[in-house]
């Protein structure tokens, strides 16, 4: 009797077995890993129970962040990749996987509400971050994505995201501080639910963000939040060649774009090391599977 009872296998208080596969986190990073950390299966794993989403939550989104974009976690953690990030690792990953969509704003009217949608591919580039930012907070990092067009029968509409690193200390954050700017009511962030600010009320959307995003000076609108995410959109305006080629006077070292934005595309370059795309045909249906907060 006492052999057969050494021989059972011990059970953790949830009568799950302790050395169970599917619960070892080594067994599942090498087995997310064999599968380029598809970010479809992995939402569809942290939904199927209570312990395998807290191990997602707590080491599984991480994984998946360093491994989709090494260069700008490791700027975004200041050289920690295994450490902590504003609004935690979930809501990174839902930022750089998820078009967050739009609705109307006090500040920007739209038709029609715009769906949420998981991206085949995403561009951020810090480059384009400082074309947010007002002078004298340019020394802030930033990264910012391109815009997603969603047509819309008229002009495009264009949403786009962004993250800061160390918001807390950042000279964005203190402006809107010392501005005693309001939190919007009623708003919060798609990526982590937190507060947001809008930088329209707080007058900090500098004439750059625009010409970034080829849209009008007063056909755009985005917010931050007090994690560092950034969301807004945008009405896109075609643009003539010479428009196109016209630089952005008021962003420093602008010769930086062709590679740095080239170093944060998510379309088979150094972000995807075995040429794999983020998310095939993807919807707001994918919510449900573990990037809800």
């Amino acid at each position: 009797m006492s052999d057969n009872r050494s021989q059972r296998r011990r059970v953790n208080p949830a009568g799950e077995p302790e050395d169970s596969g599917i619960y070892n986190e080594r067994i599942l990073i090498l087995v997310f890993a064999s599968m380029n950390w598809d970010m479809r299966t992995l939402c569809r794993t942290a939904s199927v129970n209570r312990k395998l989403r807290a191990v997602a939550r707590r080491i599984l989104w991480r994984e998946l962040c360093v491994y989709r974009a090494p260069q700008m976690i490791t700027a975004l953690t200041d050289g920690s990749p295994s450490g902590r990030i504003g609004g935690g690792w979930q809501a990174m990953a839902k930022l750089m996987f998820f078009c967050n969509g739009c609705q109307s704003t006090r500040h920007f009217q739209v038709g029609e509400p715009e769906s949420g949608h998981f991206v085949k591919t995403s561009r951020f580039s810090k480059t384009s971050g400082r074309s947010f930012l007002v002078k004298k907070c340019r020394s802030d990092l930033l990264y910012v994505s391109d815009p997603c067009e969603h047509p819309t029968g008229s002009d495009d509409l264009g949403l786009f995201r962004g993250v800061f690193w160390g918001f807390m200390k950042s000279r964005t954050r203190a402006s809107l501080i010392s501005r005693r700017v309001e939190l919007e009511e009623g708003a919060m962030c798609p990526f982590c639910r937190a507060r947001v600010w809008s930088m329209t009320a707080a007058r900090l959307i500098p004439k750059s963000a625009a010409r970034r995003l080829g849209s009008m000076e007063t056909g755009l609108e985005y917010f931050v939040c007090v994690n560092g995410h950034l969301y807004g959109a945008c009405w896109l305006v075609p643009l003539s060649s010479d428009e196109g080629e016209e630089k952005d006077c008021d962003d420093e070292d602008e010769g930086e774009d062709s590679s740095e934005e080239a170093n944060r595309r998510f379309d088979g370059g150094d972000y995807f090391h075995r040429g794999n795309q983020i998310v095939i045909n993807g919807s707001l249906n994918g919510l449900k599977y573990g990037l809800t907060s």
